[in-house]
């Protein structure tokens, strides 16, 4: 049996015994790639840390590190709140405001993991304190990036327009785009409907505060905690307008004021996006830094916010990732490639480069395996019986429709940010099964549509 073979069947058992077993998945990964990649491979340790994915761990800690501070200040809260006032109280509208924030965000350049890593920790609190299903909300951020992530001037249109034109193919800037946009906005109304979304519709209330969220006035009058994820501690929950406990909208509720450590927490959001959109700067060590200079001015509402950064999140995706790299080195993935270049059907190929760059895609860079996949099918796309256009559009949307799955960065970012009180366990599942099934249909879907009508 082939050292390919081999490590696709390890894989498989890591799967089956993380399932069964309840043990991290990232740790059965790491030893996984200790076993393939010394005994199959023949790599010494320098070649398997090589995939592991330093940038990821650092985005994922840095990240969850700054929302974690933000939740225990109760700048998230006021976000939330925030979010209300702008849709007029109408819960169903905020699952399509944070799709919208993240697919602008991609559209006008940030990369996908930057927007999800800026949207997501807001959306899943809102979620948890409104009950709304956390999938649905993890869900619409990530295929909203994905909406809008192939624009001419985003990242991801640019990478494949630039390999497109190396390659002497006709231009698809336009129907990528549109093609992105179609596809990821019909699996989110479905998203929206199973998961709840219509039942917020019927929803008469108009939501002026948190569900989980009660109004007390603390001890000496003057501010209150909301339960569920606003934290604890001297500056966080909400703060009444008033020594009785109500707001000034006369409305009963508790209302968020804007403290210092509120308006410096928003000010470090601020930079994030602007770092990263203007200035190209790392998501990861930016929030971390930034994490820390909230920590050190108040120390005593973020001490805890360390222990909230999802270690076992990390675990998980580090050992995936470091395990899929073992495998890009020993040549896995290119013998997957090349196996499907061989078969002499031209349609049932292009499906398969489908599967593979949605397969490849769920647990590894998007973008990489666009850059190998386009290349690898322009032989069969010389002989004129594929259309170009379609081809190009069907693999990049099934490489990245599928970044739900908590394997890639995206989804890795949604999972790692859920809310405390959310069973993190059941959650994963649920991300595992959902992606799971945009990794089934979504190729066939995108090939039936992009590639099937431009045959011969």
């Amino acid at each position: 049996m082939s050292a390919e073979l081999v490590s696709i069947l390890v894989l498989v058992v890591v799967f089956v015994i993380a399932t069964t077993r309840s043990i991290n998945m990232g740790a059965l990964a790491f030893a996984a790639a200790f076993g393939v990649g010394t005994l199959a491979a023949g790599m010494d340790a320098d070649g398997i840390f090589a995939g592991f994915p330093g940038d990821l761990f650092v985005v994922l800690v840095g990240v969850t590190y700054l929302f974690s501070i933000a939740r225990a200040n109760g700048t998230t809260d006021w976000l939330v709140h925030a979010s209300i006032r702008l849709v007029g109280g109408r819960l169903v509208l905020i699952p399509w405001v944070m799709f919208a924030i993240s697919g602008t965000l991609t559209a006008i350049g940030a990369v996908s993991p930057a927007a999800v890593a800026i949207v997501a920790p807001i959306a899943l609190n809102f979620a948890s304190q409104y009950r709304i299903s956390p999938l649905l909300m993890g869900a619409m951020v990530v295929h909203g990036a994905q909406a809008g992530g192939f624009s001419p001037i985003s990242i991801y249109g640019t990478i494949v327009n630039g390999i497109v034109a190396r390659e002497g193919l006709p231009s698809t800037e336009l129907v990528l785009f549109l093609a992105s946009i179609a596809m990821n906005l019909v699996i989110a109304v479905l998203v929206f409907v199973v998961c709840g979304g219509l039942k917020l519709a019927r929803t008469a209330q108009r939501m002026d505060r948190p569900a989980m969220a009660t109004a007390a006035a603390a001890p000496g009058g003057g501010s209150a905690t909301a339960g569920g994820s606003g934290g604890s501690g001297p500056d966080s929950g909400f703060e009444d307008s008033g020594s009785d406990g109500s707001d000034s909208d006369g409305g009963g509720s508790a209302s968020l004021r804007l403290t210092p450590a509120r308006i410096a927490t928003l000010a470090g959001l601020a930079a994030l996006v602007t770092g990263a959109l203007v200035f190209d700067l790392d998501v990861g060590l930016s929030a971390i830094t930034l994490a820390v200079l909230l920590s050190i001015v108040w120390p005593d509402t973020s001490r805890q916010a360390i222990n909230h950064i999802t270690w076992p999140t990390v675990l998980l995706i580090c050992g995936m990732l470091t395990y899929v790299g073992v495998l890009q080195e020993m040549g896995t993935i290119d013998y997957a490639g090349e196996a499907v270049s061989d078969v002499g059907i031209p349609l049932l190929a292009a499906l398969l480069l489908c599967y593979i760059g949605a397969i490849v895609s769920a647990f590894a860079s998007s973008v990489g395996i666009m850059g190998a996949l386009i290349p690898l099918a322009v032989p069969f796309l010389a002989e004129g019986t594929i259309g170009p256009i379609g081809m190009v559009c069907a693999l990049a949307v099934a490489s990245t429709v599928v970044d739900v799955s908590p394997f890639s960065t995206n989804g890795a970012l949604v999972l790692a940010n859920v809310d405390d009180d959310v069973d993190s366990g059941r959650f994963f599942r649920q991300l595992m099964i959902y992606g799971g099934l945009v990794v089934a249909v979504a190729p066939a879907v995108a090939w039936l549509i992009l590639v099937v009508p431009g045959f011969g």
